[in-house]
């Protein structure tokens, strides 16, 4: 049976009311009859909150009056849920053929993955047939890699026998394809090579790559028919020597693969993990004798560090593109030209992107070229939201873009509120106990207007001349201030950016001292630490200003968060990654005693903690100690969570700091942050990923659980008691004043929790920053990462800042029952 697929429309939005959508748009990219064909077949944000997304979506765009206009959608026949169709798009001809990995035909537990092909008929594309041997067996990934020649496909698929398989195919005269063999690696390396993880044909042979092993980036192998016709492997093309320093990944796991090719006796293997991560293609030759050789490599003529450059391979009317989705920061394709006399690639052109192309956006990870159109997917823009690049061929041979395509945002409709009273367990659509609204600005009042930018971060500054309160509120894209003084009617007065030429970010942390806000952001690239001069703030006008930083710390390229401990004017970043000095993701310390002018001051890992054991720190407090442990009266101490552990350690010597103790805890699953109460005697840690450790093979929690440590003598921390909360959401960040501790819990939003008697806490108020979310909700909803991300509860006034990824920020007051007449 065909069924028709004709013209469609779309509603565009999240994939759910409560997820944060990021469907992947420009993975894949082909063209065909006048139509750009685009693939999302991954739905990130589904797969980070563990919940199945729609059937994906194959979007054809013609031309029409104002350019490229989406014209129709393509979708599996009587799909249901989650397929990942569009994994990889073919278009040959009057035909389209599409892998599918996680479709499940069978109605089992388990995806069976297929290969849709389509026909077209004149005025759209119908559904023809479906292309599943009975010798791909029910729970492997088939699909995720395919290639064409002539009448030659062949189709990848993970987990087939541990290592992974490819279908080689060859469509007779009637069109149909009939099966030729399964290739697998004949000795392929120790801990699953992941065999599949790209394929490419030029007719007569067949490459596949292979991702991973114990010693070695990946490989490739090479097979080709033999005499009697049978395919066999020819080649395995490994890497060894000090010229492979690094894996063989693209930018972002969601899209690792080896770019590989081949074509006749030329072989070419993509490494953008090679040299530093400026990337290289190594070239192969197969001699007379039948042996494939190292040929020589391809690399960019404008190497540079972290370019990335060979992860993507593609090649059109005797070029060959090879793509460097991070060189010059923003991407770039190499185009190089055959000479035919000297039988080598000679020339490259630089193909670079136009306005509108970000850090980290992917430019040229799926690529599609026809005479003067070239189309190029930047799957990642917009926090994975993904776009794609329309360039054309101009008389003078270069390439320009011509247009910017990508879905819109649609995001949930929120207005400004202020002054609404928690009544009857409702306060405004947010479910609520004891806590009221003085105000909410949704997050485009804050400046977060662009597509994907989401809010994070939260903290809080009071002016001590004015005595006037500001809210510093992180987003994807930069940092927001808002003046709370009059917290029903909060201004919103401008945004400092992030570092110019830093990746946005969905993790940006924001501390505060001597008057001077200290920013950092995760997996940004080269943002460092900004400093930003908050009494700037006191001649802020009611128009929203953009701000620039008044002084920058590049010790760090990017941090997850940073620490400071006011009494001693030290900054700590931790989590630092991707350049400068990273003290192994532990506390790299900052002297900021001059706001305008850090330095360095030091470095602490606590060795044997955090999951790879380096003394990685997620989140940490830092104070001079005031507790009942006579030993370290007056020490600086950080007290951190490092993944895996409680870590302790006596920072007093900068030069010489000291380790106290580390103590792990039932049911580990992410150590994530923690906070003392104001005596020093007990500290309250949360733990991100134990109410989801069902899906990390453990048992999950009954409800939020907060660890506490009696930490009155800090040689021996001693876990005393777990909290269980009435609901069961993911913990985030949790904050102490006196009795009270504020806990961010992502999807259930702002709980408050009575710790009066230190080791039996007891919820006595909350608010749900997410519009009618259901505290009962499935497990797969009520552990997602969506929600209240932070909260600051320090301001004299009583005001509470709430953060909430797609919703804005909220200004809070707890009701406290003994207060109310």
């Amino acid at each position: 049976m065909r069924t028709r697929l004709t013209l469609s429309v779309l509603v565009l939005g999240l994939a759910s009311t409560n997820s944060v959508a990021a469907q992947a748009f420009g993975y894949n990219v082909a063209l065909s009859h006048d139509q750009i064909i685009i693939s999302e077949p991954v739905d990130i944000g589904s797969l980070l909150n563990r919940t199945e997304g729609p059937p994906r979506i194959l979007h054809l765009y013609g031309r029409g009056e104002d350019g490229w206009e989406r014209q129709a959608t393509l979708q599996v026949p009587d799909g249901e849920g989650e397929d990942f169709f569009g994994r990889f798009v073919i278009a040959d001809g009057d035909r389209l053929i599409v892998g599918a990995t996680a479709i499940d035909y069978d109605g089992d537990t388990e995806p069976d993955g297929s290969v849709l092909v389509f026909r077209w008929a004149g005025d759209g594309w119908e559904y023809e047939s479906r292309l599943r041997p009975e010798s791909v067996p029910p729970g492997i990934s088939y699909g995720r890699f395919a290639s064409l020649s002539g009448n030659l496909l062949v189709v990848t698929a993970l987990g087939y026998e541990e290592t992974g398989g490819a279908w080689i195919f060859e469509r007779g005269d009637d069109g149909e394809w009939i099966e030729q063999a399964v290739l697998t690696p004949s000795d392929p390396a120790p801990e699953l090579e992941r065999f599949g993880m790209g394929a490419h044909t030029d007719g007569e042979r067949v490459i596949i790559g292979a991702v991973g092993g114990a010693e070695e980036p990946g490989a490739a192998y090479i097979f080709g028919q033999d005499a009697n016709g049978e395919w066999a492997e020819e080649a395995r093309l490994g890497f060894q020597g000090d010229e492979i320093q690094a894996r063989a990944a693209l930018p972002d796991p969601f899209f690792g693969g080896v770019s590989v090719r081949i074509n006749g006796a030329h072989a070419l293997l993509g490494l953008p993990g090679a040299d530093e991560r400026s990337g290289a293609v190594l070239l192969y030759e197969r001699r007379s004798s039948g042996a494939w050789v190292r040929s020589g490599s391809l690399t960019a003529f404008d190497r540079q560090p972290d370019a990335r450059f060979g992860s993507f391979i593609s090649s059109f009317n005797g070029e060959l593109w090879i793509s460097a989705p991070a060189a010059d920061r923003f991407g770039a394709i190499y185009a190089f030209e055959w000479d035919p006399v000297a039988q080598r690639f000679a020339v490259a052109t630089k193909i670079s992107p136009g306005d509108g192309t970000d850090v980290r956006d992917g430019f040229g990870l799926s690529v599609a070229v026809d005479d003067d159109l070239a189309v190029i997917g930047q799957p990642m823009d917009d926090n994975r939201r993904g776009s794609v690049v329309a360039l054309e061929r101009h008389d003078d041979g270069s390439w320009r873009q011509a247009q910017k395509i990508m879905l819109p945002e649609e995001r949930r409709p929120l207005a400004a509120l202020a002054d609404v009273s928690c009544d009857e367990g409702m306060a405004d659509q947010f479910a609520c106990d004891q806590v009221d609204i003085l105000s909410f600005l949704p997050l485009d009042a804050i400046g977060g207007t662009d597509r994907g930018v989401v809010a994070n971060d939260v903290w809080g500054w009071t002016d001590p001349q004015t005595g006037r309160e500001y809210a510093i509120v992180g987003r994807t894209d930069g940092t927001a201030f808002v003046d709370v003084s009059a917290p029903e009617s909060p201004v919103y007065l401008g945004s400092l950016p992030k570092t110019r030429g830093s990746a946005s970010s969905p993790w940006r942390d924001i501390k505060v001292h001597a008057g001077h806000a200290f920013v950092v952001a995760d997996n940004a690239g080269e943002h460092g630490m900004q400093v930003f001069d908050l009494t700037r703030l006191r001649d802020a006008g009611t128009s929203p200003v953009t701000f620039e930083a008044d002084a920058m710390y590049d010790g760090i390229a990017s941090a997850h968060n940073v620490v400071i401990n006011e009494e001693t004017g030290t900054a700590y970043s931790v989590g630092s990654n991707g350049g400068g000095e990273t003290c192994g993701g532990g506390l790299h310390m900052i002297d900021v005693g001059e706001p305008k002018n850090p330095t360095f001051a030091g470095c602490f890992s606590h060795e044997g903690t955090g999951f790879a054991g380096t003394g990685y720190t997620h989140d940490a407090q830092c104070v001079v100690y005031s507790g009942p442990d006579a030993d370290h009266s007056g020490k600086e101490i950080c007290i951190g969570a490092n993944e895996s552990a409680l870590s302790i350690a006596d920072v007093t010597d900068r030069a010489s700091p000291v380790s106290l103790a580390s103590a792990s805890y039932p049911a580990v699953a992410y150590a994530h942050q923690g906070w003392l109460t104001e005596d020093h005697r007990y500290f309250y840690q949360n733990d991100e990923g134990d109410e989801g450790s069902a899906y990390r093979g453990g048992t999950p929690m009954s409800g939020t659980r907060t660890l506490v440590w009696d930490v009155s003598d800090l040689d021996d921390p001693v876990l005393v008691a777990e909290h269980f909360g009435e609901a069961r959401t993911t913990d985030h960040n949790l904050y102490i004043v006196g009795d009270l501790m504020y806990q961010s819990n992502y999807a259930s939003g702002l709980r408050v929790l009575d710790i009066s008697d230190r080791e039996s806490p007891e919820e006595v108020g909350f608010f749900g920053t997410v519009p009618f979310f259901d505290t009962a909700a499935p497990e797969h909803e009520s552990v997602a990462f969506y929600g209240s991300w932070s909260n600051y509860p320090f301001f004299e006034s009583g005001t509470i800042v709430v953060s909430s990824m797609l919703e804005g920020i909220f200004f809070l007051k707890y009701r406290r029952p003994e207060l109310i007449p």
